[in-house]
């Protein structure tokens, strides 16, 4: 894959498509993965817009981002979108109000091209975490539960076997402290 620039995070490596003015794309790299160096202004842009969510979650992007799928998947990343920083919504949610099912919801998310940015992290599922970046288990979910603990999200109200039960406590990661 051919990255206009690797960025480290916490999490990993971050890779980065993008075209002269717009963002097209972000892969999880493993985190031994090295480093790229921006190779235009628009990715530096992105970089700088990412390092600044990182050290803060309330940081807002303007990066123009050039989505490509189907009108179904560009209605649940618009809805991701939409989903305050905070902030978690179902993929249950997200189908009623789309009209649409959990499980296309969850394809959806998991075709997402533009992770963290369009933050199909905050879709969860009722009674749990959910999937993320396709995949159940390992690495990616921690990337998840990272994510949701940066920006200190609530679950949803309906996150719970289905009856607004959702968990009272925010994810914990290994190896991070709480800022008293």
């Amino acid at each position: 894959m051919d990255y206009q620039a690797k960025l480290k995070t916490p999490f990993g490596v971050l890779g980065i498509r993008c075209t002269n003015d717009a963002l097209t794309g972000i892969d999880f790299l493993p985190p031994a993965e090295k480093p790229q160096p921006a190779s235009s202004a628009f990715a530096r842009a992105v970089c700088e817009q990412l390092r600044r969510y990182l050290e803060n979650p309330d940081a807002q992007f303007s990066i123009p981002l050039k989505l490509e799928g189907t009108p179904h998947q560009q209605k649940v990343w618009q809805a991701m979108l939409d989903i305050p920083r905070g902030q978690t919504r179902s993929y249950g949610e997200i189908a009623a109000e789309l009209k649409s099912c959990a499980q296309a919801v969850g394809q959806a998310c998991g075709a997402n091209p533009i992770p963290v940015i369009v933050p199909c992290h905050r879709i969860v599922g009722k009674a749990g975490l959910g999937g993320f970046a396709n995949h159940a288990s390992g690495a990616h979910l921690d990337i998840k539960r990272w994510l949701l603990a940066h920006e200190s999200a609530t679950p949803s109200p309906l996150q719970g076997e289905g009856r607004g039960e959702g968990r009272s406590s925010k994810p914990s990661l290994p190896g991070r402290t709480k800022k008293t």
